[in-house]
């Protein structure tokens, strides 16, 4: 495939596979706990990159994880911290929402990473800022109805605070990945986030046998099609191609996520909720409208 359509195609399935993920996170909740489903998810993750490291290392004549060895260490432990934390949060309120607002509301860490770089000391351009206004008025239509009454639940608060935890972990991969290998930092905070989310669920949920076999597809569907197949197509796709492009095309997630929610779960929001959303995407879209030329922002695992 010629970079020009691999920008195109690879991003648009990578967009449709993590939007339809939440469909998955949305069944798996209906029969497992968060930590319990984080796990297995992220274990199937972490075995399918292992899979796809050793096969690189063959082709290319050297062993994984042998370079780099103190940064992959402390970047594992860092970013598989706050991936557990976030995809915990995402996983417990997806459970209470639908799967079309939290994609929606999940996509707002897109907005919130440059506003985070503030502090890093990085200038946040106008139409960042745009996209904050637009976005803060996107949540406040999914938040309240019409008459001023409070919609905005448990699980809704759960995905928004995931997507404050997201934010810290996509700086957190924009450090690390440019001291170690990205695909090796990748697997091991899958580890990292697996060792977490099961010490959590065997003192809160145990470890629910019937009901991991009954979530099965699920948790097939979110270790290995979004965890380990999706993020790999990011990297292709973005190998050689235009970054904006990319980006764009990646943001798309949360417009699949509410499409597979209504098709598959025939979830259905308010007109408001659903202008509310299309206020969301069009902040996404605007605050990469402008990308530079280089390296995209960070990306969540999901």
């Amino acid at each position: 495939m010629n970079p020009k359509t691999r920008q195109i195609v690879l991003p648009l399935i990578t967009a449709l596979i993590w939007g339809s993920a939440f469909v998955a996170q949305k069944s798996g909740a209906e029969v497992l706990g968060a930590f319990t489903f984080t796990w297995t998810r992220y274990s199937l993750a972490a075995l399918a990159l292992v899979c796809f490291l050793t096969l690189r290392g063959k082709h290319e004549g050297k062993k994984p994880f042998s370079e780099n060895r103190p940064a992959l260490l402390r970047g594992g432990l860092v970013m598989g911290t706050l991936l557990a934390v976030a995809s915990n949060l995402q996983q417990y309120g997806v459970g209470l929402t639908t799967a079309g607002k939290a994609g929606f509301i999940t996509a707002l860490y897109i907005v919130l990473v440059p506003l985070f770089g503030l502090f890093l000391g990085k200038r946040v351009r106008a139409l960042v800022w745009c996209g904050v206004a637009v976005a803060v008025a996107g949540l406040y239509l999914l938040s309240f109805a019409a008459g001023g009454e409070m919609t905005f639940t448990t699980g809704d608060l759960c995905v928004l605070l995931c997507a404050i935890v997201f934010t810290l972990h996509i700086l957190a991969v924009d450090h690390y990945t440019k001291l170690a290998d990205a695909v090796e930092l990748a697997c091991l905070q899958f580890a990292v986030a697996v060792a977490e989310s099961l010490l959590c669920a065997l003192v809160t949920e145990g470890v629910p046998l019937d009901a991991i076999r009954a979530a099965a597809f699920p948790i097939f569907y979110a270790g290995v099609i979004s965890g380990g197949i999706a993020y790999t197509l990011q990297i292709v796709s973005q190998k050689d191609g235009d970054p904006a492009v990319v980006s764009l095309l990646l943001s798309l997630e949360s417009f699949f996520a509410a499409l597979s929610g209504a098709i598959i779960l025939h979830e259905r929001l308010t007109l408001r909720e659903y202008f509310g959303c299309a206020l969301m995407l069009c902040a996404v879209v605007l605050v990469q409208l402008p990308e530079k030329k280089g390296r995209l922002p960070g990306k969540k695992a999901s």
